[in-house]
């Protein structure tokens, strides 16, 4: 898609605006502002009105609303009259514990403001004059013209990210002429919504890859490569039928030794260098990442040599995502680890094998369900040393190793291109948004022929 720029253009005297069209004005944000109020805290004692009360948690990032369960809280009346929210309105979030999400800002829609909603003091509603669509404000405010003023103001006096009436006032924007909003608008909803759609097929696709890759993975490890292998009940529910002349063990059979990393303490022993300390921080799905690397000291080393790692052990994931695994490469042999359940290498089988089962359907319902059936999110030595392994002969754990890795490294390409996808649409819409609001394309023609 071609689209014109303006005939004609001026300096704005704004070094990062630069041009803009001739006709345009650049002003500060306070000119175009008929409201510009805090929230409430929605826990007032004497509060008697049960309000739903936005938050900043109830936005996306990219300023739009994601309205599952906003709770209600306790508002005096005069609260509820200064917080209700009208379509238009916008809602600026100016206190957060992420820099990322100062000055995130969402539109009121008709629906939100048929809830009869507040908004909280950790964001600003800023409701606009008849002189700037709000609509437009929107855009304005969620692209980086608005957002990288909105960073230096807020860590320009105190060092914190924090936004305030005044200083979401003083963001300076170029200004088209009315009529010429509701072009750029239109324009921009027009475009905006196909590159979400383009963006929604390919995260879809990549969610299908990952069902994929995950179907793989699991009937390899459980079922064998030959379809036509006669089959046995493994007489475990969850695990159904296996290879007949496969074995079925506990990893404690598989395993001369499960152990776990250092516990207590381990910040203690931390130092600028010395020996390598892997983290759950350093444990992907089947791989090992270097990045965030500690190190402790060699007298932390040897006080814990139980958890030495050697290089074909496998160290798997106790809290927040129990059960990913990856087996320790060459380069980290003899290095240490904290808080980890170490697989020792099995005397027999492949490590490789041993993984990708630890990444199975099969093994993940055996690790994350405690007794009872209730959801464990702490994978210890315990439910490690009785998890139900399906064990190939050593030169069929080969054979599935060397298909498993085919296929998930063509799964793994098609989502890592699929990931680049979203990227550049992402960096195509901050663009032609980036465009239109600062007049570098003229839209008005192009508005016109979809209307």
């Amino acid at each position: 898609m071609s689209v014109p720029r303006y005939p004609k253009y001026k300096d704005s005297g704004v070094e990062w605006i630069r041009e803009v069209p001739a006709h345009w004005a650049v002003n500060r944000f306070k000119h175009y502002v008929e409201r510009n109020d805090g929230g409430a805290w929605g826990q007032d004692p004497d509060g008697e009105s049960d309000t739903i009360v936005l938050r900043s948690t109830e936005q996306t990032v990219d300023g739009h609303w994601k309205l599952d369960d906003p709770a209600p809280r306790k508002l005096t009346q005069a609260e509820v009259e200064a917080t209700l929210l009208a379509e238009g309105d916008l809602l600026v979030t100016k206190s957060s514990g992420s820099s990322l999400h100062i000055g995130k800002t969402t539109l009121v829609s008709a629906d939100v403001a048929a809830m009869r909603c507040g908004f909280s003091n950790f964001m600003q509603r800023i409701r606009t004059t008849s002189t700037l669509d709000p609509r437009l404000a929107w855009y304005v405010l969620n692209n980086d013209l608005a957002r990288l003023q909105f960073d230096l103001l807020s860590n320009s006096t105190t060092g914190l990210a924090n936004l305030n009436a005044t200083m979401i006032g003083q963001i300076l924007l170029p200004v088209a002429p009315l009529p010429e909003q509701a072009s750029i608008v239109a324009f921009l909803d027009r475009e905006t919504a196909k590159i979400d759609h383009l963006v929604a097929e390919q995260e879809r696709l990549i969610e299908l890859l990952k069902e994929k890759r995950q179907a793989v993975i699991s009937h390899a490890v459980t079922k064998g490569l030959n379809p036509g292998v006669p089959m046995k009940e493994s007489g475990i529910e969850w695990l159904g039928q296996v290879p007949a002349h496969w074995e079925v063990k506990k990893l404690k059979q598989v395993s001369p030794q499960l152990t776990v990393g250092i516990v207590v303490e381990p910040s203690k022993f931390y130092s600028r260098e010395g020996v390598p300390a892997l983290r759950s921080l350093n444990v992907r799905p089947g791989a090992i990442s270097l990045d965030s690397m500690v190190f402790i000291t060699e007298a932390g080393h040897e006080q814990h040599s139980k958890s030495r790692l050697n290089a074909g052990d496998l160290v798997a994931v106790r809290s927040g995502q129990p059960g990913t695994a990856a087996v320790v490469p060459p380069e980290l042999d003899g290095c240490n680890c904290i808080d980890l359940i170490i697989v020792r290498k099995p005397l027999t089988g492949s490590v490789h094998f041993l993984c990708w089962y630890l990444a199975s359907d099969a093994a993940l319902i055996q690790f994350t369900m405690g007794s009872g059936g209730a959801i464990q999110q702490h994978f210890n030595i315990s439910t490690a040393a009785e998890l139900t392994v399906p064990v190939p002969p050593p030169s069929e754990q080969l054979e599935i190793v060397g298909f498993v890795d085919v296929q998930t490294s063509k799964l793994d390409t098609l989502t890592a291109e699929a990931q680049r996808a979203i990227d550049l649409l992402q960096e195509r819409r901050t663009a032609l948004i980036s465009a239109a609001v600062t007049g570098q394309i003229d839209v008005r023609e192009a508005a016109g022929r979809a209307a």
